[in-house]
């Protein structure tokens, strides 16, 4: 079954992500800030990234996504981030900012988030 890497500083959320997505037979890695998810990635070579934007500093989902895409990383990306709210701006993906296959809110219902991995990985 496909590895899918979580990059999020919100311990609950990739706990209560794993749990969902391993129900579903898939194997889920975890990091918990850029410098660990930079590592992971080259380590695991996932099949799926799920990427916060703001961990450590309020863009490391954004740098993070960039550096991988620069590296020639071209795992599928989803990012699943509150900064919209946060932040009260609209952010989406965008090849220069958000190289990201695709961006979404947080927290995400079960079933969204299986079609949206689904959608990836099968």
């Amino acid at each position: 079954m496909a590895k899918i890497l979580m990059i999020d500083d919100d311990r609950d959320l990739v706990d209560a992500t794993r749990i969902v997505l391993e129900s579903k037979g898939y194997q889920v890695f975890a990091a918990y800030n850029r410098s660990e998810g930079q590592k992971a990635v080259q380590t695991l070579k996932p099949d799926l990234i799920l990427l916060d934007v703001m961990m450590e500093m309020e863009d490391d989902g954004f740098v993070l996504a960039q550096d991988l895409r620069r590296q020639g990383v071209n795992t599928p990306i989803i990012m699943l981030t509150n900064i919209g709210k946060v932040l009260g701006m609209e952010f989406g993906r965008d090849d220069e900012m958000a190289p990201v296959n695709e961006f979404t809110e947080k927290p995400l219902e079960p079933r969204k988030l299986l079609a949206l991995v689904q959608k990836y990985v099968g």
